[in-house]
């Protein structure tokens, strides 16, 4: 299915599930008569795909994890990355998450019972973005958020048991996905290929299981042992890559759309830094030249200064990112077969899964230069410095570090990444509000306290307070 066709069906698709106050009488009484009766799979499939990876590949106040993790920097309008945030700042990437796409990939599930690879498709993207829900917020709504008609305030479920949910989810679309089974249309990402959905899937499962390691081990080793005993097939190469690869304007990229308007943002001086430091040949990738002559050529800035402060830096004297991911049809990553490698990497150092920890990690990083096209003259270079090398007794440290480089762009992962393996080692912003500390987690749209107020203060009552320094389950000591 074109990208280009979304807009002919998937605004006639949206079932507001978001509103999640509305009773349930309130469903029959609201019927939109605009709406499509029987919406067709490939086109929520296909509008579902580019509402989330919009979502996931933007960089704004509701998605502000570009600057958290120091890819990005704000030279004017800082408030977001001083950490200032109202109750409404992460209300869009909620609702556009659940309204937008869940509910879109709840209902290829519900009308496609005669197409399993349809369903075991829909189970993995919405496996994602459950994920990246519960990433940055804890507690949210899972299981009874697939019914809203049932349950029109539902209930959040603990970060653990999401987890544990979307591993189960997934090995059932491992299982429904079938390479010779019927085939599938408005897949942007693959292209209708079954088995690279299957990799990815299993991919998915590589990355949660890791998120759970720390607290619940067992969990994740059942988890990597049962994909070992299916086939133990991954993302295999950078062809493999998970992403979306943007078309002409109204489908092109996020980024290039806000660039051709706004002057907000910059590379953060934090990772500038740091590929100076390490001689990465990634750097020209990752951020511009400098508009006006510099010593440095590329120059960062540091994150969270005050309005006055950056902008004295001058918009011409400092680097924006780099084109390769501002460009009009720029990809957006979901998952790189370089953090697959990460991922493998850490699990053999964890006893998860047998291999060489060092050598996965050297192909981490070849997997990551060969994305940009680096040549393997540099690329041995790099590996060949003290300061890259593998060091097996903080493997934290060495993966953490590297991966954090490599997943530039991908804001929400690196956010869980760095938050999971604390490294890199990240000060706080210069001018941030939080007393020196740094941002754990989103806050709960405004929207949750008044329209599910007892889910709400379930959650938060279990969870801890709704402040944006809350650790999260996951993001162990």
């Amino acid at each position: 299915m074109d990208l280009k066709k979304i807009t002919l069906y998937f605004i006639g698709v949206i079932l507001l599930t978001g509103a999640t106050s509305c009773k349930d009488e309130l469903g029959d009484i609201n019927q939109n008569p605009n709406e499509v009766e029987n919406p067709q799979p490939a086109y929520l499939l296909t509008g579902a795909i580019k509402t989330a990876t919009d979502a996931y590949w933007n960089v704004n106040e509701s998605n502000p994890s570009n600057l958290f993790v120091q890819y990005w920097s704000a030279i004017q309008y800082t408030e977001e990355d001083r950490y200032i945030f109202t109750r409404s700042s992460f209300q869009n990437l909620w609702t556009t998450l659940y309204t937008g796409s869940l509910v879109n990939l709840d209902k290829i599930i519900e009308i496609s019972e005669e197409n399993k690879n349809f369903r075991g498709v829909a189970m993995v993207l919405r496996s994602w973005n459950y994920c990246l829900l519960t990433d940055v917020f804890g507690s949210i709504p899972y299981a009874q958020s697939i019914n809203i008609g049932e349950y029109a305030d539902p209930e959040y479920q603990t970060q653990e048991e999401v987890y544990e949910g979307l591993l189960n989810d997934l090995k059932t679309a491992q299982q429904l996905l079938d390479p010779n089974g019927e085939s599938i249309q408005g897949d942007i990402i693959y292209q209708g290929d079954i088995s690279l959905w299957k990799k990815f899937a299993n991919s998915l499962r590589l990355r949660i299981a890791l998120r759970i390691a720390d607290k619940a081990p067992q969990k994740a080793q059942t988890a990597l042992t049962n994909i070992e005993q299916n086939g133990n097939n991954y993302i295999g190469s950078n062809q493999e890559t998970a992403q979306l690869v943007y078309e002409d304007s109204p489908n092109d990229n996020p980024l290039y759309e806000q660039f051709l308007t706004r002057d907000d943002y910059r590379i953060s001086k934090t990772i500038v830094d740091k590929l100076f430091e390490l001689n990465d040949p990634r750097l020209p990738i990752y951020a511009a030249p400098t508009q006006d002559s510099t010593d440095q050529v590329y120059v960062g800035i540091p994150n969270g200064l005050l309005a006055g402060d950056a902008s004295s830096l001058g918009f011409y004297k400092t680097s924006k990112p780099g084109e390769y991911f501002t460009q009009q049809h720029s990809p957006a990553i979901i998952m790189s077969y370089a953090e697959v490698l990460f991922d493998k990497a850490e699990a053999v150092e964890r006893g998860f899964i047998s291999g060489d920890a060092s050598q996965l990690y050297k192909n981490a990083i070849t997997a990551s230069l060969n994305q940009y096209e680096i040549s393997q003259t540099d690329i041995t270079a790099y590996l060949a410095q003290s300061s890259v090398k593998y060091n097996p007794n903080n493997y934290k440290k060495s993966i953490g570090v590297q991966k954090w480089i490599a997943l530039f762009g991908q804001g929400l992962e690196a956010f869980a990444e760095w938050r999971r393996l604390d490294y890199p080692q990240l000060q706080p912003a210069v001018a941030g509000v939080l007393n020196g500390k740094m941002p754990l987690r989103f806050l709960y749209p405004g929207t949750e306290q008044s329209l599910n107020a007892e889910s709400y203060q379930d959650a938060i009552k279990q969870q801890g307070p709704d402040l944006l320094t809350t650790q999260l389950w996951f993001d162990a000591d």
